[in-house]
């Protein structure tokens, strides 16, 4: 074949990119992206994996990025396949998660011509892009400039740029006929080329302003996804004996201060009421728990944010804000506090944490009936809440689960185990239920480790390309499907008693009647049902499979109440 610029030039970017780090990449087909295809699939320092739709791909990207913290080269052909890729991008802004999309392109002649599989790609996916470069048409006089093109890509989407923090980065790459060929020599490296940015560094005499306000005052923790180091977490609540209202993405909920159940706890008024809090220290993104933010807001309290990236200040209560890694700053506190005001303020928030998981325990995982009257076995016994409790259970240590939004990321919070030896991952930036399949497959095929995807039956349709091939990726995957027919947490909302109930379910609970075990087993993936008394077996097996938990939507509302009830009358 003829050496040509184009290939010359995707080998360029290629080599950089792996002196940079980058170890996977996820490519769509096409014919238009050939010359960074060839280019990738050359190199066997790279983990190349194909994809049939571009937003599953993009998707696994996204997961590879929250898995390792280093982007994966994602890759599509001209026109609408882009388009594809722009759900995944938004998450990955939102949600601060290194990616690098490259687009292929037609070149400049062949754009508003009505040339086929051609699109407007400029800045296509807008300010949700930490960098958006396009080189135009690969030429050897500017090849001294192609190192510093993928390394420049590579640092912005790992954080060094001016937009901050890690995120995606757009490269739209035109190229012309041929599309094939060999590449040439390739520039040189100067082996200089490694951008970073230093450690935040606290000014000392603001931690020491801030150690001073929230010293020896009625505090909480709350502990949220963006936590680097845990121990330092510990080391706070310890100094401050302040419980800590741990979200699962935390890696917070098996700390002796860790209160999981404080969404339930927190219905009680009587408990709301007397143990508002003085002060409020928030780390890393908020967790999903309506009740929480409620109530950290009626309370009047200062309140601290701590944390890289996006502005969570919601309803406009924030008083502080510390732009800082969050373990960095609870490092840097610990030290400075004097303890306890010796009042029995976290031994309350311990007690009614016990008392609420006792009542989660004897009624989601009892194998007799439970307190329901609903039978311990069979599939009629699985509820939404005991079904999240019993994967968060399952996961063995090490492994990671991924959860989609809507209702199982709130299961998964209220009803859940706290645990410190598990990753937990939620595409919680834009909050979608599009592409958690393949999120969790980019976080099995970066890590290696058990992964378990705890999904929604909608979220689950809507994702099922992901589906292809995967029998075949040589993964621990597994996949445990809440099938209640339907968008569960709409009853949840003022729209269930405010239509009737045939247009409430035309407009939100949306049956489907699809038969899910069929739909795996039609990818060739190993597919059954729960059932209520196996389910902890079911969850043991290595992947890859997928295990359909039929629950029933109209009893949901009243499941959660129940629960909640419950736990009131016991924390009184």
């Amino acid at each position: 074949m003829p050496i040509t610029a184009a290939a010359t030039f995707c080998a360029t970017l290629v080599d950089e990119w792996i002196a940079q780090g980058v170890v996977h990449t996820v490519v769509a087909p096409g014919s238009r992206s050939t010359p960074l295809a060839l280019a990738l699939g050359a190199r066997k320092e790279l983990s190349l994996h194909m994809f049939h739709d571009e937003r599953s791909a993009a998707f696994c990207a996204l997961g590879i990025g929250l898995a390792t913290g280093m982007p994966a080269v994602s890759l599509c052909t001209s026109g609408t396949a882009a388009a594809h890729f722009h759900a995944a991008v938004i998450e990955a802004d939102l949600s601060s998660v290194p990616m690098l999309v490259c687009t292929a392109d037609r070149p400049p002649e062949a754009r508003d011509v009505g040339s086929a599989q051609t699109i407007d790609q400029t800045r296509l996916y807008g300010p949700s892009v930490r960098w958006f470069h396009d080189p135009g048409v690969p030429s050897d006089d500017v090849a001294g400039t192609w190192r510093s093109l993928a390394e420049r890509s590579i640092s912005a989407a790992r954080g060094h740029s001016d937009r901050g923090g890690p995120g995606p980065v757009h490269l739209n790459l035109p190229f012309r006929e041929p599309l094939v060929g060999d590449p040439g020599e390739l520039p040189a490296g100067s082996g200089r080329r490694r951008s970073w940015r230093p450690p935040a560094r606290l000014d000392s005499g603001d931690v020491g302003l801030l150690a001073a306000a929230i010293d020896r005052q009625r505090g909480v923790i709350v502990a949220g996804a963006g936590i680097a180091d845990v121990a330092a977490i510990a080391a706070l609540a310890a100094a401050t004996a302040w419980p800590v209202l741990a979200d699962p993405r935390s890696r917070c909920g098996a700390l002796p201060q860790a209160v999981v159940a404080f969404d339930a706890i927190l219905r009680s008024e009587a408990f709301a009421r007397a143990h508002a809090p003085e002060i409020v220290l928030r780390l890393g993104e908020p967790p999903a728990s309506k009740v929480l933010a409620q109530w950290v807001t009626a309370s009047g309290a200062t309140q601290v944010q701590v944390g890289r990236g996006r502005w969570f200040d919601a309803d406009g209560s924030v008083t502080h804000r510390v732009a800082a890694d969050p373990s960095t700053v609870a490092s840097a506190l610990a030290p400075l506090l004097r303890g306890s005001t010796g009042t029995p303020w976290l031994a309350r928030w311990q007690r009614a944490e016990r008392r609420a998981q006792d009542v989660f325990t004897s009624e989601l995982e009892s194998p007799g009936p439970d307190t329901f009257g609903r039978p311990g076995a069979g599939v009629i016994g699985l509820t939404d809440p005991s079904i999240a409790r019993t994967v968060s259970r399952s996961i063995p240590s090490g492994g990671h689960l991924v959860v989609s939004s809507s209702m199982p990321v709130r299961d998964l919070e209220w009803f859940g185990i706290g645990r410190g030896d598990i990753q937990v991952h939620s595409n919680r930036g834009a909050n979608g239920i599009d592409g958690v399949t393949a999120t969790g497959i980019g976080v099995a095929l970066a890590s290696q480790a058990p992964v378990t995807v705890l999904i929604g039956d909608v979220a689950f349709l809507h994702d099922a390309s992901s589906l292809t091939g995967l029998a075949g990726r040589g993964v621990d995957i597994r996949i445990v499907v809440v099938d209640n027919d339907g968008g569960a947490i709409f009853s949840f909302l003022p729209q269930a008693a405010a239509v009737t109930p045939d247009r409430f379910e035309l407009l939100y609970g949306t049956p489907h009647g699809t038969d899910l075990v069929a739909l795996a087993r039609a990818h060739g993936m190993a597919a059954d049902q729960a059932t209520a008394q196996d389910l902890s077996s079911q969850l043991a097996e290595v992947g890859p499979w997928v295990l359909v938990a039929t629950t029933d939507r109209s009893a949901t509302v009243d499941v959660h109440a129940r629960l909640n009830d419950s736990v009131i009358r016991q924390i009184g």
